[in-house]
């Protein structure tokens, strides 16, 4: 059973792929909203990022995930001894992502955190729910930026790294984000053609220098 019968995949094709920065370990890339970050099951969901960086670069790996809808900064290794050194940072959360929404109504106060733990909602999955009991530990900061007719900038800053973290805390809060297909209701789905869901920076440290190195991509919402 899926939470999206009616869906039907189709890629953005321009920019094909979207390069931020690249050397001998890393390549940093800005994936769009509507591509998956690895390959579905079915033949006519292969199209991915993984695949478009590997026709360029063919020993790229995945090191961590992007929703399909959501759209920004991923870093991918070019060699195993930098995939262990990248992993081992979003393990042990060293690296420091925000990313920017856009929420559906006034989101108030306007700092704060969610700590509410998740799991997989397994009849209607993809989807994911708040369980007290078996789910694991989430947690999410944030931080209005601006308040606008019907909905509200925010700046949200994961600690921790749960599928569907940040629009399911969201929700909780009575405020989803706009355009989400899966969990928006009626009126805050149409206020947008895509997930308003950018990964905006990520930082980690270079994995053969040491280097503290910051990435950022250019919200297209």
């Amino acid at each position: 059973m899926s939470a999206n019968p009616d869906f039907i995949y189709a890629p953005p094709m321009s920019p094909y792929l979207d390069i931020l920065y690249r050397d001998d370990d890393l390549i940093i890339v800005n994936k769009p909203s509507g591509l998956l970050t690895v390959p579905g099951r079915l033949p006519e969901h292969q199209d991915c990022l993984q695949h478009r960086v590997q026709r360029v670069l063919p020993t790229a790996t995945i090191v961590h995930r992007l929703d399909m809808a959501t759209s920004g900064v991923m870093v991918m290794a070019l060699n195993k001894p930098s995939h262990v050194a990248i992993s081992r940072q979003f393990e042990k959360r060293q690296t420091e992502k925000y990313y920017l929404a856009r929420v559906f109504g006034k989101l108030m106060p306007e700092t704060g955190e969610v700590d509410l733990p998740l799991i997989c909602d397994w009849p209607n999955r993809p989807k994911q729910m708040v369980d007290h009991e078996r789910g694991k530990k989430a947690l999410t900061r944030y931080q209005v930026l601006a308040y606008e007719e019907k909905t509200t900038l925010v700046k949200l800053m994961p600690v921790t790294g749960r599928s569907h973290q940040l629009r399911v805390h969201m929700l909780s809060l009575g405020h989803p984000i706009i355009g989400d297909r899966l969990y928006a209701p009626p009126e805050a789905l149409a206020l947008s053609p895509r997930l308003q869901l950018h990964a905006k920076t990520l930082s980690l440290f270079h994995p053969q220098s040491g280097e503290n190195m910051c990435f950022t991509a250019a919200e297209s919402f």
